[in-house]
């Protein structure tokens, strides 16, 4: 299940940067094209930021330092 999260984190940060720039550097696009890029990169960013929370919060990371017993 870790993994499939993760995979939805990546392909959803993937989303949002792709149609971002879509949306931002359309010169030629017609209104439609650029709302809906703006949309799906919106999409993109909440599932990424929502699959990013839910690994975060399932695998906390413990930053203690590890002491070696002789």
């Amino acid at each position: 299940m870790k993994k499939l999260i993760a995979l939805i984190c990546v392909v959803s940060w993937a989303g949002f940067w792709a149609f971002g720039y879509l949306a931002l550097s359309a010169s030629t696009f017609d209104d439609g094209q650029v709302m809906l890029a703006a949309l799906l990169a919106f999409v993109g960013m909440v599932t990424g930021v929502f699959a990013y929370m839910w690994l975060v919060r399932t695998q906390p990371v413990d930053y203690r330092r590890v002491t070696q017993s002789v």
